[in-house]
């Protein structure tokens, strides 16, 4: 006769003291990880969006293994900067949206909030957004705030844009995404001039081009150059 099984005894429970030791080591971890964010985004500010990661490193008062500890590499760095940085600015646009009237206010509101934003450390801005060798201009978190962005300006604009089953809807939004995003990044490397508009001015300015076209800024003076090239043929 075989032997009988023995019972099984009770599980051992987990060690308090080591989970309690786990939790705090990962609270320490994220915790240091926002603290070298934030020095990042002043060293950047200070130095410039193609500071290195020494330079980084020494004005933050550590060392460059810390950070590839945290973040991996450069690249890591940018989109975790950039994580937080289109975060922030995803939660203005959303803001100024909802205080506009009409369509037309609301996308002014935004690209306002966003020059703004944007105009408050260049630097930063330019890390957080513009990729590094290799990688695409819409990638990873740049690429979800952009999408985000759009859908903002679309929904409102529906009844404006036709059939509103219509592949052609999103076309326009798409488009005025790349026009804010170009003429603004325009805008903040244009030197400090007396003649520069404001954020408010650029984006009341944006949004004209964006609703009325260029013919607003043709003179009615202007003569139409293939009229009088066919009279003078005649």
């Amino acid at each position: 006769m075989s032997a009988p099984s023995p019972m099984p005894g009770p599980e051992k429970a987990a060690d308090p003291t080591t989970d309690g030791r786990s939790v705090r080591w990962d609270a320490h971890r994220e915790e240091r990880r926002r603290a070298l964010i934030k020095a990042t985004r002043r060293a950047i500010h200070r130095l410039g969006p193609d500071a290195s990661m020494e330079e980084i490193a020494a004005t933050a008062g550590t060392s460059k293994s810390v950070f590839y500890r945290y973040f991996g590499d450069k690249s890591g760095l940018r989109n975790a900067v950039g994580s937080v940085v289109i975060r922030q600015m995803q939660d203005t646009l959303t803001a100024a949206r909802q205080g506009a009237t009409d369509p037309r206010e609301g996308v002014t509101a935004m690209v306002s909030a966003y020059l703004q934003m944007a105009q408050t450390s260049p630097n930063v801005y330019f890390f957080a957004t513009l990729p590094f060798d290799g990688e695409s201009r819409q990638s990873g978190e740049l690429s979800s705030f952009f999408d985000s962005i759009t859908a903002m300006i679309t929904e409102p604009l529906r009844h404006l844009l036709g059939d509103p089953e219509s592949p052609l809807v999103g076309y326009w939004p798409q488009a005025a995404i790349g026009m804010v995003r170009t003429a603004g990044e325009l805008w903040l490397r244009s030197p400090e001039d007396p003649s520069k508009p404001d954020f408010n001015t650029m984006a009341g300015q944006i949004s004209a081009w964006l609703f009325d076209g260029v013919g607003q800024f043709v003179s009615p003076a202007t003569p139409d150059r293939s009229a009088t090239a066919a009279e003078g043929k005649s």
